[in-house]
Parts: C-alpha cells; structure tokens; sequence
C-alpha cells in the first residue's frame, strides 16, 4: 500500500481553514459559533500559525450523558480552534481514509450510511441458499478500547508525512480511546478496523459481510464454518487490535428469527423495522404527531415492510 507524503501543507492553507470553518458550523447553532464570528479573520490566522508552528494542541473536552439508543458519554470541544481543525484534517484526510475501507464498510461514509447498508443486505439475501445462518457480533467497549499505539502504527502504514502524523497523534492522545462524538474519532474507529476488514474478506474470503462501526454480520450457508470464523475473528481482535468479542455474539438460523442490524429485522422474505424504532414511532404519533417527525419515522418505513404499521398509526392507505 503507497505511503502518502506533503499533505500537511494542504491542511494548513487559508483556504482549507475557511472551507473547514463552513462546514463544521452547517446545521449547528451554538454560542462557539457566534463567539468566532466576532473575530473570525484573526482566528483562522491565529489557528493557522498554531499548525504552522506546531503549537496546537486539543483544548479540554465538555461531556455529557445520553440514554437514547443507549446509554453513552458524549464528548465535546470547542468550536475554535478544534472543531475547525478536525474538519480542516478531515477536508484533506477523507478520501484518504476511504480509500482504505472495503465496500462492506457502512458508517460516517458519504453514500454510505445505514441505508446502502440495508440495500447491500437486502440484496445478498436474495441469495436464499448462500444465507441460510448469520454470525452476529460487536466489539466490547470499542470506542473507549482503542490502542493508541496500535491506532498511531496503523496511520503510519499509509501516512509518511511526519508533520500530519504529529498533529493526529497529538489529538488521539488527548483523550482516553477514541471519545464519542469526536468528528475525528468516527473515522479513527473505521481506520482502526479497516485491516481487519480487508483480512476477512480477502484472506478469510468471506463473501457475505457489512460492517457498520463495530456491529458486524456476516451470512453463509454453513453454522459451523460460521463458529469456527468466530473464533479467528476473536483471535484477530485480540492479537492485532487489543479488542474483545462482545459475549453476546450469536449464531442463528435466518428465518428464525431475523437478523437485527442498523434499526431493522432482515428476513429472506422481507423486512421490518426494529422493535425500539416501531415503538419509540407510535410513541411519537401519540404525543404530537407534527408532520416533520413523522416524515422522519416515514423516511426510516419507506426501507421496510410498513404497509400495516403506517397504516395502523397514521391510518393512512398504503
């Protein structure tokens, strides 16, 4: 795999910093914003220098707890200097990184999100026969289980510009992990775990297998070659990545009992939506029923087999 050098400068441009501060701040209202507006040519310059010279540094981050889909700790940082940095880095960075995914990579990836990762699904199942079992797993406490060192030699196997290299390193050091909701940290996780996608599909020559962030699934006709690839699989994670197979991992026959993956229920037959999402929906319709929450709910439906719930909820004829 080609090394890739002089992208440090890109970075660094004024040009690139005035990119990055429009789109860090789309779809965002927050007093960071409004307080870098104030003096925003001078802070851009201030941030430029603070690259040039080397001087940056992550500032401290602010957390918070959410319970929805479940419980996490949410960190954050300022708007200036880091989120503009992060977004300048990424500017440069992104088609980068993706270059290295594989095409079963589903997450924080233009094009690629969790409904290409359901039209990927869907159509390998019309392989009836090459999908008769699915192996389903994550990792235990990925975000937070991250190696630095492992993180740091990995972007070195495709990074040689040393002055890029010490401006990742220094914002992977500055939190435990990768902490969640880091702009860096969803393609730093997707990176962390891209050799171990590339393995799997072109040493293990798996056929059938998405990955979005650490919820994997992986389909063949066969329940103990799916068994015996679990164990390689927690083998990898251990020896390579410092990670650990969550205990709840199954193994399952598809039309048993579906298989639960990014918000929906695949059968070979058709496809529901997730039993939380179906709830927290009728939850929603009960409430308030405003038409730009149920266009949402409806956006997650048109993916889906709904014809009877939509119609239940909204009484609407489909």
């Amino acid at each position: 795999m080609k090394r890739i050098n002089n992208l440090y400068d890109r970075i660094c441009s004024m040009e690139n910093l005035q990119l990055a501060d429009v789109i860090a701040r789309k779809g965002k209202k927050q007093a960071g914003i409004t307080a870098h507006d104030k003096n925003r040519d001078a802070n851009l310059l201030n941030l430029q220098q603070l690259l040039k010279d080397k001087t940056y540094r992550t500032s401290e981050y602010t957390t918070f707890r959410i319970f929805e889909p479940k419980e996490r700790i949410i960190s954050r940082l300022p708007y200036f200097p880091d989120r503009i940095a992060h977004h300048a880095v990424m500017n440069v960075m992104e088609p980068i990184f993706v270059s290295t995914f594989t095409a079963d990579t589903y997450s924080c990836i233009k094009g690629r999100g969790i409904h290409a990762a359901v039209s990927a699904v869907k159509h390998d199942l019309k392989d009836v026969a090459g999908t008769q079992y699915c192996l389903k797993l994550d990792i235990k406490k990925f975000y937070p289980s991250v190696d630095h060192e492992i993180l740091k030699q990995l972007l070195r196997r495709k990074i040689k510009d040393q002055d890029l290299l010490w401006l990742l390193d220094g914002i992977i050091d500055s939190a435990d992990g990768l902490p969640i909701g880091n702009y860096l940290s969803q393609y730093f996780s997707n990176f962390y775990l891209t050799y171990f996608d590339h393995w799997l599909k072109e040493q293990k020559r798996v056929k059938y297998y998405f990955r979005y962030a650490d919820d994997m699934v992986i389909l063949s006709d066969n329940k103990p070659y799916l068994h015996q690839l679990l164990s390689e699989i927690s083998n990898y994670l251990q020896g390579n990545l410092k990670l650990e197979v969550k205990d709840n991992y199954q193994v399952f026959p598809v039309k048993d009992r579906g298989i639960d993956f990014v918000g929906y229920v695949f059968f070979h037959t058709h496809v529901l939506l997730r039993k939380s999402i179906k709830q927290s929906f009728a939850r929603m319709v009960a409430r308030n029923n405003k038409p730009q929450s149920v266009a949402s709910y409806k956006g997650w439906a048109k993916h889906c087999n709904t014809r009877n719930l939509l119609k239940k909820l909204l009484h609407e004829q489909v």
